[in-house]
């Protein structure tokens, strides 16, 4: 089934997993960087990569004395685009992917970045676009690759053909291993299900 070497960071969102449906890598990678929902994070994502067949490797930095905003459960810091910025968070979660995916041989790694990312900078084309020539122009030479850069969630789900019971599964809530349904998180999680069941 797996041809490649690929892999993905599968945070354990309805984005990510979607993405893993679509283009099922070889292996996944989850952060736990001291963000306050790292265990249902995690749990999505070791749920998902097992009915998938996907290896799947948890990595571990405590990072959360840096963090900002929603994720670290604490106020945003003044140039915060949105409540749940933490500062250079994707920067810091490809560069920990890819520094465990060298050592399995990973050439490249995708990333579930939609459309609506682009409110902050580090989830435009453009940053990714730069990202993928830092990474794979370094010993490793693993590209970075964002094949849902251009569509919404709902596009990205359709595109995916994940079955929709299985985007339960997700856990998008950014302040707490629960859903708070009051983060953006748990909104667009709610927002996603709504219009899925319109079709």
């Amino acid at each position: 089934m797996h041809q490649d070497k690929s892999a993905i960071l599968l945070s354990g969102g309805m984005d990510s997993i979607a993405l893993a449906f679509w283009k099922k890598p070889k292996y996944a990678f989850t952060i736990d960087y001291g963000q306050k929902p790292a265990k249902s994070e995690i749990q999505a994502a070791r749920q998902v990569s097992s009915f998938l067949g996907i290896e799947h490797y948890v990595v571990e930095v405590d990072c959360s004395k840096l963090g900002s905003g929603d994720l670290s459960n604490r106020k945003p810091i003044d140039i915060a685009p949105i409540s749940e910025w933490w500062p250079y968070r994707n920067q810091l979660l490809v560069t920990l992917a890819c520094m465990k995916g060298v050592s399995l041989g990973v050439d490249k790694l995708y990333v579930g970045s939609v459309k609506s990312d682009d409110c902050h900078i580090d989830g435009t084309k453009e940053f990714y676009h730069l990202l993928n020539k830092v990474m794979s122009y370094q010993e490793g030479n693993v590209s970075i690759l964002t094949p849902s850069i251009e569509l919404s969630t709902l596009e990205l789900i359709r595109q995916s053909k994940i079955p929709t019971s299985i985007i339960f599964w997700a856990h998008s809530c950014h302040t707490s291993n629960s859903p708070c349904m009051h983060c953006n998180g748990c909104k667009k999680y709610l927002y996603v299900l709504q219009e899925l069941n319109l079709d």
